[in-house]
């Protein structure tokens, strides 16, 4: 069998993961992997073609009858073992995916153990895997709801977080009986596709997880609109999301999306201002700010607007923005050219509107900027609801304020938005609080704390922000369909 990859100067050269073996692509291309700090090729993937995807579904095809006929505690005792393989091998991974994303060493490491903790929580729910009994109206009658799974699911993943999406989906995926197909992003697919190579060590029978890798229009097409596929579960852009529903209408097939973000962080004058503002950097400003649940633009009281502003600003300032393998570093560069472009067009647009840059805005200086994709953390006073640098995803480190006058204006701008996947609340008012439950209009509600959603939670958008969700069982309830029997036992 060949190897995962191949090694030819500098640069490594992937196989995709396919029925157990690691194979090229039937059309010969590759797609280069850069290295976003300094521009260099670190690797190359495959340019998956069309067969390739149909291979991979017949090889997931084959393997799911089996697969689902094992004992859930027999399923989950592999995926245990795989989180073992994950474990033993976490720096090694963390440093891949610091070189193919950008994002700081320590966050990496936060990365890979997230994705133990996703297939973990996945594979504990196995004797949890619950149906139910109703009664019938009929004499000797029972009405049996049976959890099944749909069969050969596939799983796309963002760039932003690979390793921890691509774990998010499968472990639900496979404890639950499915096969899955994960195609990671083509901008970051390394420690991905090292996932196929522990689910060999880890014992997974082949074909239960395939790995393929190319561009979306040919690739990510095929697996949503192939008859194999009975569920798409994606992380990624809203106009993603919407070619999805075009991929996947023809056969019908069962779609779950998270899609993009622009989550209002509203301070009012009773909050802890210090901890707000701690906790509006962590959240601008994680992973440079690639984060669909970042705080995205900033709703503050006018009371205590002056006291924010003045203390985000002193914390953006202490932020070190360099090398992400170096300890100490809290920025690093933006994923790449295309990213970086988008960010300085949404300032310069911003700057057109009337908005004040407050610090930042640019590429930073120095010799060991001038290459790579770099852009300073931004602080941005004078938005208006009006502005494009509040209504359209920034996914970088820039941070827009607005000031506000009164709550019923916070709830008023933050629910005018396309999205409607996040959003902060920071008051000690319980009466705000409860009207925030039933009148903010997003799917994870984070009050008087920072980022980070939790295994047992449910992760999931209103509006164009996505609709099925991840995490808890919730979550886990996304991969299986329902059967009911109706038993007469006359």
């Amino acid at each position: 069998m060949a190897d995962m990859k191949e090694t030819k100067g500098s640069v490594e050269r992937y196989r995709m993961f396919i029925g157990g073996e690691w194979v090229d692509s039937t059309g010969g291309d590759v797609i280069e992997v850069e290295n976003p700090t300094n521009e260099e090729v670190i690797a190359t993937v495959p340019g998956g073609t069309a067969e390739d995807v149909r291979h991979a579904l017949e090889s997931s095809r084959e393997a799911q009858g089996s697969w689902a006929k094992l004992p859930a505690v027999k399923r989950a005792e592999m995926l245990f073992r795989l989180t073992d393989k994950i474990r033993e091998n976490r720096a090694r991974l963390a440093r891949l995916l610091t070189l193919e994303q950008g994002k700081t060493y320590a966050l990496a490491l936060g990365e890979v153990d997230a994705s133990i903790d996703y297939i973990n929580f996945a594979a504990q729910g196995a004797r949890r895997l619950e149906g139910d009994i109703f009664p019938s109206d009929e004499v000797n009658e029972h009405i049996w709801i049976h959890k099944v799974p749909f069969g050969v699911t596939v799983g796309l993943t963002a760039w932003n977080f690979p390793l921890a999406l691509a774990c998010r989906k499968l472990g639900p995926a496979l404890v639950t009986g499915n096969t899955m197909v994960v195609k990671p992003p083509e901008i970051t697919p390394l420690a991905t596709l090292e996932l196929g190579q522990l689910a060999i060590e880890a014992g997974l029978p082949p074909g239960v997880l395939n790995i393929i890798t190319g561009e979306g229009e040919i690739v990510g097409k095929e697996l949503a609109s192939n008859s194999i596929t009975r569920l798409v579960t994606m992380t990624g852009s809203v106009e993603t999301g919407r070619a999805l529903y075009h991929s996947t209408a023809q056969n019908i097939t069962a779609l779950r999306l998270e899609l993009g973000g622009k989550a209002p962080f509203i301070v009012m004058e009773d909050a802890d201002i210090d901890k707000a503002v701690e906790c509006a950097l962590i959240s601008r400003y994680l992973n440079c700010g690639q984060v669909c649940t970042c705080n995205e633009r900033m709703y503050v009281h006018e009371a205590v607007y002056a006291r924010f502003v003045d203390g985000f600003l002193a914390g953006t300032a202490k932020l070190k923005i360099g090398d992400p393998l170096q300890s100490g570093t809290d920025i690093g560069p933006k994923v790449s050219r295309n990213e970086l472009e988008k960010i300085e067009q949404m300032v310069e647009n911003a700057v057109k509107d009337g908005c004040k840059i407050e610090t930042g805005g640019k590429r930073p200086k120095g010799s060991m900027f001038e290459k790579g994709y770099w852009f300073e953390p931004t602080v941005i006073t004078g938005a208006t609801n009006s502005m494009k640098i509040m209504q359209e995803e920034i996914f970088g480190p820039v941070a827009p304020i607005a000031r506000i006058e009164n709550f019923e204006e916070a709830l008023r701008l933050a629910n005018e938005s396309e999205f409607g996947l996040a959003a902060y609340l920071f008051t000690n008012d319980m009466r705000r609080i409860q009207r925030a439950v039933l009148e903010l209009d997003f799917g994870e509600i984070y009050v008087n704390r920072p980022i980070g959603e939790q295994r047992q939670g449910f992760h999931n958008g209103f509006k164009l922000s996505g609709t099925g969700g991840e995490d808890g069982k919730y979550g886990i309830e996304n991969y299986l369909q329902k059967k009911t029997f109706y038993v007469n036992f006359s």
